[in-house]
């Protein structure tokens, strides 16, 4: 059984609570795009941790984690993660690295951090991982692949032509040091040692799983709105975040995946530039700001303050639809409990025509939210089990919510805890 779990969104839904919870069903947990330019926040009995890297299995001794074909794979950064949670009484996680995965390279995040520069005030916003440049570079055919750092001869040659291209741009468009062949290859068989004990045929060990009737759990990073093709272009993520994609990003066949989990937050948050409707500002967002998420909403990985709205419909909808979600998992509610009444934007209005459709960006651009109110429930609800507990209001957003996205929402958070879930 495969089942696949993403964001509606921007990313910063709450996935890594979620997964955690999910993982410890399952037998492999497998990521499946991005690298380690987002974070998941997991909270449990060893402590908080923002994973970037790793799958969020980790924390099981009966799971594999699989790093699969699809993800920016930075060598240093995962091993460093492995031990960082080791040295935090983590037992040693069970990890494989697809032999297909591409290797993000020290030149790629210079190269991200120089076109950042050189933009200057027309940025994307990026996190300066790297991403960009290691998508351009796996796609213009000159990335490396795990399975390349094996064989002498092809990383030599790999080196050099890599060098030859980069010292162009390094030289005339950055005016940067240029990279040495030499040291580039030094990197090379570093990395290659580094990855070795990690390494395998991931494709075909899921193909065994999936025949021995083994639970494997898919884990996208970031949500829809990112998504290259079908999010807010051109401010994306550099690789597919969509559950449809976890097939090619794991090396499985489409029709094995089940079961698409996808996460919807109760208001929205983003981080990084690009259209956000529903987005507010000053005091009203600082508050929700600061009681947001677990200790507040700021990055996982950059710690940059997010960005604040309340929940919309319209971009979860689509963001629901494109992930071809069977189920929704709602996160954050217990934050809204401190609100007299909670406003929803349930449609955009685009040159004077109110529209339930999210648009390519050109027109999202010119958006202005519709937006309903909803009477709050003054309380707190951290702690509540079982779903006819809650507040009437509270149940009566959650319905409104369900109603406007068109998918059923089957496990409700109500707090950072692992065991703070409502299943319906």
């Amino acid at each position: 059984m495969v089942r696949a779990i993403v964001g509606a969104n921007w990313g910063d839904e709450g996935k890594g609570k979620i997964t955690d919870m999910l993982a410890k069903e399952s037998d492999i947990i497998v990521r499946f795009q991005g690298g380690s330019n987002a974070g998941h926040t997991i909270i449990n009995n060893y402590g908080k941790f923002a994973l970037h890297l790793l799958p969020s299995g980790v924390f099981y001794d009966h799971t594999t984690s699989i790093i699969g074909n699809g993800v920016a794979l930075n060598i240093p950064y995962l091993i460093k993660e492995i031990n960082s949670i080791v040295e935090r009484g983590v037992p040693k996680p069970h990890i494989l690295v697809s032999d297909r995965a591409q290797i993000l390279m020290p030149y790629h995040v210079l190269f991200d951090t120089y076109e950042e520069a050189r933009l200057a005030g027309k940025s994307f916003g990026s996190t300066k991982s790297g991403i960009a440049p290691f998508y351009s570079d796996k796609y213009a055919k000159i990335g490396i692949q795990v399975s390349e750092l094996f064989d002498d001869d092809v990383i030599k040659e790999k080196v050099e032509r890599i060098c030859e291209t980069k010292n162009v741009l390094l030289e005339h468009l950055y005016h940067k040091p240029l990279l040495d062949p030499e040291e580039l290859l030094e990197t090379c068989h570093q990395y290659r040692d580094m990855i070795a004990p990690y390494v395998c045929d991931v494709s075909s060990y899921l193909h065994d799983a999936i025949q021995e009737g083994k639970t494997i759990l898919l884990e996208g990073q970031l949500g829809s709105l990112k998504d290259t093709d079908h999010g807010i272009y051109p401010m994306v993520t550099s690789s597919s975040t969509l559950a449809a994609y976890g097939a090619i990003g794991a090396g499985i066949p489409p029709y094995e995946i089940k079961d698409i989990i996808t996460v919807v937050k109760a208001y929205s948050s983003a981080v990084g530039a690009g259209a956000f409707v529903s987005e507010i500002f000053g005091d009203q967002a600082d508050e929700l700001r600061r009681r947001g998420g677990d200790g507040g909403e700021f990055g996982a990985t950059t710690g940059r303050p997010r960005r604040m709205g309340w929940f919309d419909a319209v971009a979860t909808r689509y963001g629901c639809r494109i992930q071809g979600a069977t189920e929704v998992a709602f996160t954050v509610l217990d934050v809204l409990g401190y609100l007299d009444e909670i406003p929803v934007c349930v449609g955009y209005e685009i040159d004077g025509e109110v529209t339930k459709n999210f648009p390519a960006t050109v027109k999202l651009e010119k958006a202005k939210p519709v937006l309903t109110t909803l009477p709050g429930w003054k309380c707190d609800i951290r702690g509540i089990k079982k779903y006819e507990d809650l507040p009437e209001n509270c149940r009566n957003y959650i319905e409104f919510v369900e109603k406007e996205i068109g998918v059923p929402i089957t496990m409700v958070s109500n707090g950072p805890g692992r065991d703070d879930i409502i299943l319906r």
